[in-house]
């Protein structure tokens, strides 16, 4: 038999039922309590009938106060609270005065006016009225405050997803105009067969980066196969002189991160590192898990900096090309919004030439059910008969290299 899956609905999902519902509870609760309190002091049964009229009187006064407050509590405050006053005022005087007259009709007039009736009877009205306004004001100020409170953290999720996406996006133009300008060569040199195949690999990127949605996580291994996609295309245009060396950890594959975190970085290498040196330059990528931190590390062997924050901000550094500054400081602002403080970017370059980018995050292993261990990392193929080369290491890591 298949079971009915129960999910529990919040009590104020539907405001009009939870109306009702504590409607109905305190107005019955009150029955009940002052009707135990009646046959507990041995008065007649008769008396019941009594309180049931008296309670029904209150539950349909209070219908209508709902009605007035449901404008009074849109308006300024000092209009709330003292229309408020003088409504309730009003319903206490006409609950009071309905009890009076019930009460002297069932016993007969008796020796008290229905004056001093009414003021003995006021205490009882009062009570029930006032803290039902109370209880009233407060339930409806505490939704309205859960409402703005849950807009403002929709509000702020949305402008987080735009910021992201306007990030990642802000990337694109760079990567396209080189491999475009690239293509637009090939064909001028009558190239046809290199022209197709990198805009194949182009299309084949594109498509791959197009799947996840902007700001969305990712595994390591995943963006480590679209930084293989991306490393297919530069190949084709650098050829032997672009090398690369990654070292993998197994436990670190699994690590999610960003979307498109590391091509930016490896995108950054080739501009500043491969493409201003006749003999090219190698990059490297380390990924080891530290306790309860990813620890990401991409280098080169390029011409460095001198002054590492020069190449951050763009700023004029001797022998490497001037930087806009948009790679780095992209991807220090989308670990910013996507960690906050829980995260570390930091960029040196050597003295002698070199330079390394270094992100700490907090490991977040992506949990699936069923999965075996992690999988071989997809390789790209080098393009002048070289090889990619899995050599398992202890402690287990996949070390990549990638030879002209």
């Amino acid at each position: 038999m298949a079971v009915l899956q129960i999910q529990a609905a919040p009590f104020f999902a539907s405001k009009n039922r939870a109306f009702w519902n504590l409607q109905l509870a305190g107005w019955g609760a009150a029955f009940l309590l002052r009707a135990v309190s009646a046959l507990a002091n041995k008065q007649e049964l008769a008396v019941l009938a009594l309180i049931l009229v008296t309670t029904i009187t209150g539950f349909s006064i209070s219908l209508i106060l709902s009605v007035i407050y449901r404008q009074l509590i849109r308006q300024q405050p000092l209009v709330t609270w003292g229309v408020t006053a003088l409504v309730l005022f009003v319903a206490v005087l006409l609950h009071a005065s309905i009890d009076a007259w019930v009460q002297g009709v069932y016993t007969g007039g008796g020796r008290d006016s229905f004056v001093q009736r009414l003021i003995g009877l006021l205490y009882l009205p009062m009570t029930l009225l006032g803290g039902w306004s109370a209880l009233y004001y407060a339930i409806n100020f505490f939704l309205t405050v859960e409402q703005q409170a849950d807009r403002l953290e929709r509000l702020e999720a949305q402008a987080t997803a735009a910021q992201l996406a306007m990030l990642r996006y802000q990337l694109n133009p760079h990567f396209l105009f080189n491999t475009l300008n690239s293509i637009s060569t090939l064909v001028l040199l009558k190239q046809t067969e290199p022209a197709n195949a990198m805009l194949t690999r182009l299309s084949g990127f594109l498509r791959h980066t197009l799947i996840a949605e902007p700001g969305s996580q990712v595994t390591l291994a995943q963006e480590i196969e679209t930084l293989q996609l991306y490393l297919d295309i530069e190949r084709m245009r650098f050829e032997e002189r672009l090398r690369t060396h990654f070292e993998i950890e197994d436990a670190a594959l699994q690590a999610q991160l960003p979307a498109m975190l590391l091509q930016p970085l490896v995108e950054n290498a080739i501009k500043y590192a491969v493409s201003p040196q006749e003999e090219g330059a190698q990059i490297a990528l380390t990924a080891r898990v530290i306790g309860e931190r990813l620890r990401l590390t991409v280098e080169d062997t390029g011409p460095g900096a001198d002054d590492t924050p020069r190449a951050v901000t763009g700023d004029p550094v001797p022998g490497r090309p001037v930087s806009t500054g948009v790679g780095l400081a992209n991807i220090r602002n989308r670990l910013a919004q996507a960690y906050g403080d829980q995260h570390l970017f930091e960029t040196r370059s050597e003295a002698g030439g070199g330079f390394t980018v270094l992100i700490e995050i907090p490991f977040t292993p992506a949990a699936r059910a069923g999965e075996a261990t992690a999988p071989a990392v997809a390789v790209g193929t080098a393009p002048s008969g070289g090889g990619d080369n899995i050599i398992p290491l202890n402690p287990p890591i996949r070390t990549i290299g990638t030879t002209a």
